[in-house]
């Protein structure tokens, strides 16, 4: 069972730096270099990539857990 968490941990991690690298280049592309500067924005930003990250690697162990590669 402790292996599920430290699983789900590595890939939670795995998920969130590749959507922070590719938001954050979109962010900057799409608003400019300040729009990250403004302290409400940023609470968004980070909100949607722990929200993302979450459903992510929620829908991974699922599909893991179905097709039997994980047991617990």
């Amino acid at each position: 069972m402790e292996n599920v968490w430290i699983i789900a941990g590595v890939i939670f991690l795995i998920l969130g730096f590749l959507i922070y690298k590719s938001m954050r280049a979109y962010v900057r592309k799409t608003y400019g270099k300040k729009w990250l500067t403004v302290w409400g924005n940023k609470l968004y930003f980070w909100q949607s990539l722990l929200f993302s990250s979450m459903a992510s690697t929620a829908l991974i162990i699922y599909v893991l857990k179905w097709s039997n590669v994980l047991t617990f």
